[in-house]
Parts: structure tokens; C-alpha cells; sequence
């Protein structure tokens, strides 16, 4: 019977912290085993703004993860965003200069190495160098060079970087509950694993995840991440331009917005002068707090639009614009995402995950569920090519006995 593995998520949000524990079969199926979602604190913006509190939010989220899986939480993917990450697209060549010239995984890490140095700004590390196409002997397009023969290995890279504190700060409240860091993997990037068919990427598209401090954008092209961006605009600033419009406590605007904000309210069925009224007596008309919304939405529906080429986005995504993120369940949205970007728009669930999925079946949880994702898919990656260095040493040595 395979052996089954076991992959721990943390998405520590502006607005909640999500623990995921998922189980690889042998088959490559993940079955969830145990979730623990709690109200976040000590974050803005998706960047801590008070340890103490951030630490114990996150220390809240691990218990009821292990509790409902029954298993102990040592190590975790964690997922990292803010206004501070930054990207580039670099270019890296080694020449292959042993007698067989054949690219071995040695020469990938090579070229990677070579991509990687890049001037980083100041107070910034390396995030991710992901690998976009690779290049033999100047034939482009190469999705996987080992086993190709040639004598110059090329790689056009995407590189992303992050503020060190941030991500300091971060890594201090996760490993201050007792749990170890397996990789720091970028927001977008994760959730593009859980929404993102491979038929979209290939095509062309943009993912965005509006999450409660930021909205993360993700460009896809022929396969590869082409462009990468975070923006400080989401679901926390349409709430507190609805509590300040509409003269209400930021958690009586919260609860409003998610009980009765729709993007396009033409399209409902309503009373003119509809008043609702809160748990708290608070009592507004459903018009003025529909068109509060819509206005934040069209605002970041705008910015990002302004992430993609002006003149020919509609050639270098033709498969649209993919929503998610717990904002983007907005009545409307996708329909006011057709009538601005003039492309296909549609709101992205969470998908290839089996279990207790019924509560992660929202945009909401699209980032943990693509962590998970995007472990298992790095893990296998990294034993295909395990597999064929260990496939080919037999090869040479099973040839060296034979010519002997």
C-alpha cells in the first residue's frame, strides 16, 4: 500500500488565519483532514502590526486544525503577501560543458543560480525564482531540458522578492506557537493552484485574489507566471468606506456588507426604499450601501486592469479575469468584471481537494487550499528529477561494467 503524506497550510490573512492539514495518497489524491479557521489579529494589510496578538491568533487556528485531524502540527507552508513584495523577469545561461552534453538536473540548479543574480533592493530577500521556459542551444520554448543534449542552457525566470522584516516578523509568530516553516510560498501564486486550470494558464489569464487587506494578482502566459503584483486596496477598505458613509460601527458594516452588498443590485428583486436593519438597531437604505460597494469594486476592478499592458491585454489573456478571495463573493462582481475589462470573468472556488470540503468550497479559502496544492506539486517535482539522476548513475554504470 503507498505510503500517504501529510501537508500542513497556514494562511495567516488581514481578516482570519486558516490551518489546513491535508493527506497525499500514494494516487496523488489530497483528502482534507483538518481545518482551523479563527478571526485574525495584530495584521494590516496582511503584515503583522502586534506579535502578541498575531501569534495568538495563529496558535488558536493550529489547535482547532489538530483537533479536528487528530494529528500533531510541527512544520507548515505558509503563505506571504503585503504591499511590499516585489517581481522582475530575469534571464540565466550556463554552458553544458561535460564530454556527453547531456542537461542533468545539476545544470537547472545552475542556471536558476545564474537567473538568481539579480540586484535585489535594498532590504528585500529572494522570495522565488520559479523557472518560466528554458532554452537548448537557442530552441525556446523547452518546458523541462533534462535529457536534452546541447551546449548552452538558457532560462528566463520570474523573480520575487519580499521585505525582510516583514517576512521576519512573520516567520517569528508561526515559529513562536512551536511550528517550523517548510517553505514561505507567495499568496497569488498558491491560489492560482487551487482556481487555475492549466488550460487558463496556458491560454492566458489574470487571477485576483481580494482577500481583506490586499488584492493579489497573478498574470499567467503560455503555461508560466508572467506578472505578479499586490495591491493595498480590498475587503477592509469597502467596509470602512461603508462605515464612514454610512455613519456605522466597522462590525456592524462588516456584517452588512456580507449579508446584503451586492455589486449589481439592478439585477435583484427589491424595494425601492428597503431599510435593513442590523442586530444592532442600525437601520440603512439597501441602495446607498449597494452603491458603496460597487464603487470600491469598480476602483479595484480598475487597478487591476492598470497591472496589464494598455494596449493588447485582451491578446495576452484571452481566457479573462479569475476572482477569489472572500470579497469576491459579492453578488455581481463577475458581471461588473465583464462590463470593465470587456473579457470572460468568472469567480474562482477551490477545486482537487477531497474531505471535510464542504466549508472550503468559497473563495475564501483558496489560498490555504492552493498551499497544500502547491506543496504537493514541488514535492513532486523535486523526486522526478530525483528519480532520473538515480535512472541515469545506472545507466553510465551499468554501460561502464558492460565496456569493461
Amino acid at each position: 500500500m503507498a505510503k500517504k503524506q501529510v501537508l500542513t497550510a497556514i494562511d495567516v490573512g488581514t481578516t482570519k488565519v486558516c490551518t489546513l492539514v491535508g493527506e497525499v495518497a500514494g494516487d496523488g489524491d489530497i483528502r482534507v483532514l483538518g481545518v482551523g479557521i479563527t478571526p485574525s489579529g495584530g495584521m494590516h494589510k496582511a503584515m503583522v502590526v502586534n506579535i502578541d496578538e498575531a501569534k495568538e491568533a495563529i496558535r488558536e487556528s493550529i489547535k482547532k486544525a489538530e483537533q479536528t485531524s487528530g494529528l500533531r502540527i510541527e512544520s507548515a507552508y505558509v503563505g506571504v503577501t503585503g504591499r511590499h513584495i516585489a517581481s522582475m523577469n530575469n534571464h540565466g545561461v550556463v554552458a553544458i560543458t561535460r564530454q556527453d552534453r547531456m542537461v542533468r538536473t545539476d545544470d537547472l540548479k545552475r542556471v536558476l543560480d545564474s537567473a538568481r543574480n539579480v540586484k535585489i533592493p535594498t532590504g528585500h530577500k529572494l522570495l522565488h525564482a520559479i523557472p518560466r521556459a528554458y532554452a537548448v542551444d537557442g530552441q525556446p520554448g523547452v518546458k523541462n531540458p533534462v535529457g536534452m543534449y546541447g551546449y548552452r542552457l538558457d532560462v528566463e525566470t520570474h523573480i520575487i522578492t519580499a521585505a525582510t522584516t516583514a517576512v521576519q516578523n512573520l516567520v517569528k509568530c508561526v515559529r513562536g506557537v512551536g511550528v517550523d516553516i517548510d517553505e514561505l510560498v507567495l499568496e497569488p501564486i498558491a491560489s492560482a493552484e487551487a482556481v487555475l486550470s492549466e488550460e487558463e494558464k496556458e491560454m492566458g489569464i489574470v487571477l485576483a485574489d481580494i482577500g481583506g487587506g490586499t488584492t493579489d494578482i497573478c498574470v499567467f502566459k503560455e503555461g508560466s507566471i508572467w506578472h505578479t503584483a499586490v495591491l493595498p486596496v480590498a475587503g477592509y477598505q469597502m467596509t470602512r468606506d461603508i462605515a464612514i458613509g454610512l455613519g456605522l460601527p466597522f462590525d456592524v458594516a462588516e456584517e452588512m456588507k456580507k449579508r446584503y452588498g451586492s455589486v449589481m443590485p439592478i439585477h435583484e428583486v427589491r424595494d425601492e426604499e428597503l431599510e435593513m436593519i442590523s442586530r444592532d438597531g442600525h437601520g440603512v437604505s439597501y441602495q446607498e450601501l449597494c452603491d458603496i460597494v460597487r464603487a470600491r469594486v469598480d476602483e479595484i476592478l480598475r487597478l487591476i486592469l492598470l497591472e496589464l499592458p494598455q494596449s493588447n491585454y485582451e491578446t495576452i489573456v484571452p481566457a479573462g479575469l479569475v476572482l477569489t478571495g472572500g470579497s469576491s463573493n459579492l453578488p455581481g462582481i463577475d458581471l461588473l468584471g465583464r462590463e470593465i475589462l470587456r473579457l470572460p470573468v468568472r469567480v474562482g472556488v477551490p477545486q482537487r481537494v477531497g474531505g471535510i470540503n464542504d466549508m472550503l468550497g468559497d473563495p475564501a479559502y483558496a489560498t490555504a487550499v492552493g498551499l497544500v496544492l502547491w506543496a504537493d506539486k514541488n514535492r513532486n517535482a523535486a523526486k522526478k528529477r530525483s528519480r532520473f539522476n538515480f535512472s541515469f548513475k545506472n545507466i553510465i554504470n551499468q554501460l561502464t561494467r558492460f565496456f569493461r
